[in-house]
């Protein structure tokens, strides 16, 4: 059994250490949510059967997209605390059912991973987002949800864009003058950074040198559009630094469907697991496949309690460099991600959904 001391953090467990207590813990999730959520039944039983001896590779999944065709919970309706929503077309979206000892254990999994990477003191946030979708009661997005989760970092939280989505120069500028000798938090969803700041920055022709060195850059989601236009990781970091000159940026990958088991990309460009998840790569007839191999994404946590997310079988394309052995001294599996694979094989993995 792992056991926590003074000096715990998220990464400090080598995964001879953490992989049969995070297996157990999982086991236990899809055992609990099969006992009490019958269309997840049906769906464990049409894809495996499995028993505490299964190997951890050998593990129950479900297609990530089951979560936009059915309402997946194990919890009470009555006990439903909030629900959310990813991004996607009217009716085409992940809905994620939370009770509250859930929704708590996502923010604490949440700090004791961005503490890692952020520092664990609050710093003024700054989220090229509007406010609008901010005060919306109602709304519960992706985008809604990050911003609420990383506010727990936030000394004081400003929004740069106005209503219409439009880049506010003057407050930001105001801001960075104000706290420029305090680190500053500035985030926001990849796309919105690179088509509302950047973009803005590029056609006005102004540079914010002056005020980088305080700065760390937290962004994430919205890759789809950005590789639309042939812009990458690279590409995006080599024009954040040119305009703004912001060395610590930070992307981070993660999806609604499995919030709180979040993953970080550290100094060396590599996203890592964590004592709450793992991370498996697949080839195309769903088979594990060894690292340093390109294949599809499942990811495993032992952080959704109230739904059945503990094991997706995700629509991206990743790859595993090592475990234990990244130069940024952080154990777990570290590994990239390049995008969402093609729709044939987006096509062939639905044939789980039965």
């Amino acid at each position: 059994m792992v056991k926590l001391n003074k000096n715990f953090n998220v990464y400090n467990f080598l995964s001879y250490e953490k992989d049969e207590v995070l297996k157990k813990q999982i086991v236990d999730l899809i055992i609990k949510h099969s006992n009490k959520c019958n269309e997840y039944k049906n769906i464990i039983k049409n894809l495996s059967h499995f028993n505490n001896n299964t190997k951890f590779e050998n593990l129950p999944f479900i297609p990530v997209r089951l979560f936009k065709k059915y309402d997946l919970f194990s919890i009470q309706k009555k006990n439903i605390y909030k629900i959310l929503t990813s991004s996607g077309t009217s009716g085409n979206v992940s809905k994620i059912y939370l009770d509250q000892q859930n929704a708590k254990k996502q923010i604490e999994v949440l700090h004791n991973i961005g503490s890692n990477h952020l520092g664990k003191q609050r710093m003024p946030m700054l989220v090229i987002d509007s406010n609008k979708i901010y005060k919306d009661k109602l709304d519960y997005s992706a985008r809604k949800a990050a911003i609420l989760g990383f506010s727990i970092f936030s000394s004081k939280t400003y929004f740069l864009l106005d209503d219409k989505l439009n880049l506010n120069l003057d407050l930001l500028i105001e801001l960075l003058e104000k706290y420029k000798h305090q680190k500053i938090l500035l985030f926001g969803f990849t796309f919105l950074v690179w088509d509302k700041l950047i973009n803005y920055l590029k056609i006005k022709k102004i540079k914010l040198n002056d005020y980088h060195k305080n700065i760390i850059l937290l962004h994430g989601g919205g890759w789809k559009k950005l590789e639309d236009l042939s812009v990458d990781n690279s590409l995006f970091k080599k024009e954040i630094k040119k305009l703004t000159g912001i060395n610590k940026i930070i992307n981070y990958y993660g999806m609604i469907e499995q919030t709180g088991s979040i993953f970080f990309e550290c100094e060396y460009g590599y996203y890592h697991t964590s004592i709450y998840s793992d991370i498996i790569i697949r080839n195309n007839k769903l088979e594990n496949i060894k690292y340093k191999n390109r294949g599809i994404i499942q990811l495993l946590s032992n952080v959704p309690t109230s739904y059945p997310g503990n094991s997706i079988l995700t629509e991206d394309v990743g790859e595993i460099f090592g475990v234990d052995n990244c130069k940024c001294k952080r154990a777990g599996k570290y590994f990239k991600v390049y995008g969402r694979i093609p729709s044939a094989e987006l096509r062939g993995c639905s044939n789980a959904d039965l």
